[in-house]
Parts: C-alpha cells; structure tokens; sequence
C-alpha cells in the first residue's frame, strides 16, 4: 500500500537561504536556513531544504548571502525626540533638561509629535529596530501612527511634576487620566501595558508610590530613569536622604515590573539590590557618553545576575535610534577599565535582542526566533566589503555591521522595509512634514 505524501502545511511567508542566528539559549545558528510565519508568528525554524518542502508560502523572502535575526529591542528612548535632534549638544545632562523641557513645553502637541514619531519609525525599521519601549508625552498620538506603520511600540502614560507639561495635564489630575487609559486598551500579543515615572528628582516618593500601585493594579511595567549621573544622584539624596536606587528600594518599588533606564551612577548595595529584586536595566551608552553621565557598570551589573538590555534614548542626548551601534559601542566602552571579555560581542546582541525583550516582561514573545514566538525579524545583508569573509556572526554584528546593511524589517510577519525599501510608511511625505514642522517653529 503506498503512503500519500504529506501536503506542504500554508504560511505566510518563508524567510528562507540565510544563515539564522536564532539567539536561543543556545546560540543556535542554522546555516542555509528558514523561518516559516503563520498569522504573525513563527511556525518553525529549520535547515531550508526541509522548510520549503514543508510548508506552502504565500510569500517568500530569499535571504541567500544575508544573515536573518531577531528585530532589535529598543529599552528606553524618546522617539519624537527626532524633533529637536541637533538642538542641545554638547552639554551636560541638567543643561540638557533645561533646554529641552522648554523647548517641549513650546513646540510639542499631538500633531507635532505624530509628526516626528513618522521619522523615528523609519529610521527605526531601516536600522532594523522592531520594538521599542517610548516615555514621551503624547502617547496616544505616537500609538495611532505606530499602528499604521505596522510597528510595535510599548508605550502609555508618562508622569512629571514639572510646571507648563507639554500635554497641559496637570499632575494631581493624572492618576486617574492614566487610570482610564490604560482601563480602555486591549493588549495585543508582543506587547503590555506600561506606565512612565520620569524620575526621583521630578516626582516626590508618595507621587512615586501612586504611579507604583497603579502599574501594579494593571499588570503594568513601570519604566523610569535612574543614576544617570552623578548630580542627579546628589540632588535625591540631598532631597531625600537616599540615592536613587536606594530610594526606589526604600519604596518598594524595585522588582521584576521595574526596568530602570541608565543606573550610570550605582553603589555595590544599589547593584545587589538591583539583583535581589529582579530589576531590569536599560544601557544607553552613546547617550551616557555623549553628556557626559560616565559609563554604566554593566559587567558588575551582569556579574551579579541584573538583566542588562540597550537604549538609544532620545534623538537629542544620542543622535540616532541605531541599537546596533548601541550594541558596537556596549562591546567595546566596557573594555576601557583593561578586560576585554567585559562584555563580549555574543553578550552585545543579546543585550540588544533577548535581554531586551526580557527586560520589558517580554521574552516569552519576543527577542528570539523561535516557534511560538512573534516574527519580528531582520535580514542583514552581509554582501559589503566590511562584512567580509563571515567567520562568526556575533563577531560581524557587534564589531562590524552599520544600521544601512538592514535589507528587510518584519514586524508580526508583516514585512515593514524588502529590499532597503519602505512598504508601510511615506518615508519622503514623512520627511517633508518634519521639515516644514521645524521651519515654523521658533527655538531660542
């Protein structure tokens, strides 16, 4: 009797002929291999000559002479930020914050922010960035064009007791402003609810402890900055008695839903506090370096068991939202004190990809490619001279690969840049609009 042979299973799209660096825990990599996508997951990773055979695509990616991956993770940044980048360079981090809180209060509405968040998303998908954690006023706005664009951003509410907010919510009423959006979102997978404190030097312990039980109350990751340099670190405790992460411990507010951006400034009791809690960290190392913060302790951080994941922060304190040279200068900055296993290049793009989705409560989703898990994919070109020969792929991403060898961006399978190419964003009518935004405004 003979044996009918199997029919090919449907998908939706097959990334297929690259080399997959899954970055599984155990850092598998498939020579000659497919990803297989049905309904913005992944069904399967394996060897290619047996995934064409296995499934019947609607579409198909061939990533011959390229080397796929997970979309990068963006931990902390302002993306609308791109509104002002150029605008405060060159100073410190307080001279930094009196510039800009200015400039928002001025310049920033719903309209404006939309605006510049267009550009965020494509420089964004071009560098092969499929997910980012945004603390930025007008969230709902940077929400509505995310959508549009296919892209995922992790985003909510931000608080900051500051005089004139950009939004005009005053602080006593945004609890329960707050309070209402999160209660009227669904949350779709590869995504949580999140809430914004900005700081311990912007907001008081109990408006801290409020915004805590709110996040709490809803399952909500709370993201705030930390440590990021030293006067601020002498400006809490002055205030309060306390460094920041002591402050924060002091609170109950460190914990496994905390992801805390920078910690440039951390005592060793910060650190094994930060361990013992499972707090997470966001690196942000152009912008730490840029102003001058210092460089965050992150072997420390990592030695004592601390998920470490990376951040561009905003446009204005970076200059760019390009994680991998997040990643590049992470594996490189952390070599200056004189070893240079600190942090080495598989640890880089790992910060960069699975302990980034981990730091926001999101591995199980994200980060990896594995099956189960939403196809947030990239396909790096590796066809360039500066990439040649190929002998390691954590080597080549972490030392040598540039955000421009990004060929193909996918987000939930849904392919957001093919061929260097834009499909779900007017990149120029984007561009134009920023242009003719910042040409009306009037900045001193």
């Amino acid at each position: 009797m003979t044996v009918p042979a199997q029919r090919p299973a449907p998908a939706d799209l097959l990334i297929h002929g690259g080399d997959v660096l899954t970055v599984d825990e155990a850092g598998t990599l498939v020579p000659d291999g497919a990803v297989a996508v049905r309904d913005g997951a992944i069904v399967e990773v394996g060897p290619a000559r047996e995934l064409r055979s296995r499934y019947r695509a609607a579409d198909t990616l061939d990533a011959t002479g390229c080397l796929v991956l997970p979309g990068l993770v963006n931990t902390h940044t302002h993306l609308a930020m791109t509104l002002l980048r150029g605008r405060a360079d060159d100073v410190t981090l307080q001279g930094f914050l009196e510039r800009v809180l200015r400039w928002e209060s001025e310049l920033l509405s719903a309209d404006s922010v939309a605006s510049a968040i267009r550009v965020a998303i494509a420089e964004s998908v071009r560098a092969g960035v499929t997910s980012a954690l945004d603390m930025y006023w007008f969230h709902e706005a940077a929400e509505q064009v995310a959508r549009e664009a296919g892209w995922r951003l992790h985003t909510g509410p931000t608080f900051m007791d500051v005089p004139d907010p950009a939004d005009g919510i005053a602080y006593e009423d945004r609890l329960e402003w707050a309070r209402r959006d999160l209660a009227g979102r669904a949350w779709p997978p590869g995504t949580r609810p999140v809430l914004f404190a900005h700081s311990a030097y912007t907001l008081s312990p109990g408006q801290l402890t409020d915004i805590a039980a709110l996040a709490r109350e809803f399952g909500a990751l709370l993201h705030m900055h930390a440590a990021e340099n030293a006067t601020e670190v002498a400006t809490v405790e002055s205030r309060y008695g306390r460094r920041p992460v002591e402050l924060l411990d002091w609170l109950g507010l460190l914990g496994p839903d905390l992801l805390l951006a920078h910690a440039v400034d951390l005592s060793d009791t910060e650190i094994a506090a930060l361990a013992r809690t499972g707090t997470s960290v966001a690196h942000c190392p152009v912008s730490n370096l840029k102003l001058g913060c210092g460089i965050a302790p992150v072997p420390r951080l990592l030695g004592a068991g601390v998920t470490v994941g990376l951040g561009t922060d905003g446009a204005v304190s970076s200059n760019t939202l390009d994680v991998l040279r997040a990643a590049g200068l992470a594996a490189l900055v952390h070599k200056a004190g004189g070893d240079p296993t600190a942090v080495g290049a598989e640890q880089a793009v790992r910060m960069a990809t699975i302990e980034g989705a981990r730091a926001l409560g999101l591995d199980a989703r994200l980060g990896s490619l594995e099956a189960g898990k939403r196809a947030d994919v990239i396909v790096l070109d590796l066809g360039r001279p500066h990439l040649a020969p190929r002998h390691d792929p954590w080597s080549t991403l972490a030392y040598a690969a540039r955000a421009e060898d990004v060929r193909d961006t996918l987000v939930d399978g849904r392919v957001l840049m093919r061929d260097r190419v834009l499909t779900t964003l007017d990149e120029a009518a984007a561009l134009a609009d920023l242009a003719a935004l910042v040409s009306r405004s009037d900045l001193v």
